[in-house]
């Protein structure tokens, strides 16, 4: 069975990823990085995930991107837009520079020590919040210069990074994991969590996860219900 390094944030998307990539036949190597991201809970709903998908091996990494900042979930000066119309043609304060890159490329290091050609990432171009590290011409231009940075590549062993909901919408992603099995009470999305742990339901993320499942036709098990 080939392996295959999966970004697993813990998030709807990644677990939906990951779960692709052992539908199709690849031993996971689960990767999480702790950058200092705002909302950590997502690290905590990793762990639970990589159990329940019972990966090979759960890497987890710290890469404090808070010294660098500039970025609303890096950084305690910048407030996590709330309620504000989503527009793919405007870059939101969410956007954590070259995020994507820098957790590829820790993947491709990971990648090459374990002979594997392949990762897989949860980037979707659909519905997102503009981020240029979610677009389709972003991927290609990745593994060319995975094939000139690295032993592997020079030596002709080509990297795939294989992003299997970069053209679904946020339903589709949802009734893809429903149609796996996927339980996504276990998972974490919100940017700027409540003090115990609950979604927001106002940011970016809050709002395209409850668009996508109300189009889904499904019910979101981590929002319960008013009594």
């Amino acid at each position: 069975m080939p392996g295959a390094v999966v970004l697993l944030s813990g998030g709807l998307d990644s677990y939906t990823a990951a779960a692709v990539a052992r539908r199709d036949g690849f031993d996971v190597f689960a990767l999480s990085i702790n950058y200092g991201q705002r909302h950590a809970e997502e690290l905590a709903a990793a762990r639970v995930v990589a159990n329940a998908l019972g990966v090979r091996t759960h890497l987890e990494l710290e890469l404090d991107l808070t010294r660098i900042g500039g970025s609303a979930l890096t950084s305690a000066q910048i407030e996590v837009p709330k309620d504000q119309p989503i527009d793919p043609r405007v870059i939101p304060t969410t956007y954590v520079p070259a995020r994507n890159t820098i957790f590829l490329s820790v993947a491709l290091g990971w990648a090459e020590v374990l002979g594997a050609a392949d990762i897989f990432i949860g980037v979707n171009a659909l519905d997102y919040s503009g981020y240029p590290d979610c677009r389709p011409e972003f991927i290609p231009a990745f593994e060319q210069l995975a094939r000139l940075a690295t032993r592997a590549g020079v030596e002709g062993r080509a990297l795939t990074v294989h992003t299997p909901l970069i053209a679904l919408s946020k339903a589709e992603i949802i009734k893809l994991g429903l149609s796996l099995g996927l339980d996504y009470g276990l998972t974490h999305s919100c940017y700027d969590p409540l003090q115990d742990g609950r979604p927001c339901g106002h940011c970016d993320s809050c709002r395209l996860r409850a668009a996508g499942f109300a189009e889904a036709g499904a019910t979101d098990p981590l929002i319960q219900p008013p009594r």
